[in-house]
């Protein structure tokens, strides 16, 4: 049947069948720059306000049973500006199968130097993977699922970042799935050894340019690393103007050049859209995908570590304002 044509093609190339799950097991998002935090938890408490971000992302629309992700995060600083907490939980719905997950994560941020500030940051979760065997049909009957039966695999997690950053620049890294736990489904005794949480690791970097009329260029660089997948390198910029909107573009290699527009509404509320262009084998299948980015950022009680902003604990005066650059935001003096 061309149902289940489709979710083969997809399920084959995402390696997420029942033999292997060698695949990137990690959602991609085309606007990671106005949520590094979702990739990296040593993002939690940088901007020193308090971000609620949700993202829903429809990939190869198309396609039958294309993937669609959802995610809700919040993270923001403690008092003292010293610490970070954050949270997020997704859900990634492929075909039959769907992950769902959730963690907690701790920041801590230090100086290294007068301008250069470093986050440390341990995250720990958990993950179920579920697989609903009433979508499929199968050519040996006795396949696990091939009875209608809906399998499913929970398993704890944990993920590591590391951020160095100033008012003008970041570079850090991730690495998520540290357990590399195995999938056991509960119909299957015998789990397959490739059948596990394979290793991550993130890198990626951003600088802010000032331009002039009020323009800022932030151009970023994001490389993927998963074991037994091609090493993926991503390249995008954004150009926003006077702090509120933005239109960019970003490129991963061997997946889809992306579109990318927003605005920013009295610098808390953000609505962002991005359409990307497959470049891969599955531009024959794929109508593209579309991603939707909504975030508010709360901004009471907001301390200031500055000396030339409000001393530790205060609230901001009347006569000082919020602004944001590159997805981020800062104080500035009236």
């Amino acid at each position: 049947m061309k149902k289940f044509k489709h979710i083969t093609i997809l399920i084959g190339l995402l390696t997420l069948g029942f033999n292997e799950f060698r695949a990137q097991q990690i959602p991609v998002y085309s606007q990671f720059f106005m949520n590094k935090y979702t990739q990296n938890p040593a993002f939690a408490g940088m901007d020193h306000v308090y971000d609620v971000t949700s993202n829903h992302r429809y990939q190869w629309v198309g396609i039958e049973g294309y993937p669609r992700t959802y995610t809700l995060s919040i993270n923001g600083p403690t008092r003292d500006l010293k610490n970070g907490l954050g949270a997020f939980i997704y859900t990634d719905n492929v075909g039959p199968t769907r992950r769902t997950g959730a963690q907690a994560s701790y920041a801590y941020h230090m100086n290294v130097t007068e301008d250069i500030e470093v986050s440390l940051s341990l995250s720990a979760g958990l993950i179920e993977w579920k697989i609903d065997g009433n979508q499929l049909t199968f050519n040996n009957p006795n396949e696990p699922a091939s009875t209608g039966n809906v399998m499913r695999s929970l398993m704890p997690d944990a993920k590591f970042g590391f951020l160095f950053y100033n008012d003008k620049w970041h570079f850090g890294g991730a690495a998520p799935n540290l357990l590399q736990n195995k999938i056991k489904f509960n119909d299957i005794q015998e789990p397959n050894p490739g059948n596990k949480l394979e290793d991550h690791y993130f890198i990626h970097g951003g600088y802010d340019f000032i331009l002039p009329n009020e323009l800022v260029a932030d151009p970023y660089i994001l490389i993927r690393y998963v074991s037994n997948v091609p090493l993926q390198i991503e390249l995008g910029s954004t150009i926003t103007w006077k702090s509120a909107a933005w239109a960019g573009f970003s490129y991963r290699t061997g997946d889809a050049l992306s579109m990318l527009l927003g605005y920013t509404y009295q610098d808390y509320i953000s609505f962002g859209y991005s359409y990307d262009f497959t470049t891969s084998n599955l531009s024959s299948y794929s109508g593209g995908s579309h991603e939707l980015l909504f975030r508010i950022l709360f901004k009471t009680s907001l301390a200031c570590s500055d000396p030339m902003m409000p001393a530790t604990g205060e609230k901001i005066p009347s006569d000082w304002q919020l602004f944001s650059i590159s997805g981020g935001l800062g104080i500035k003096h009236l």
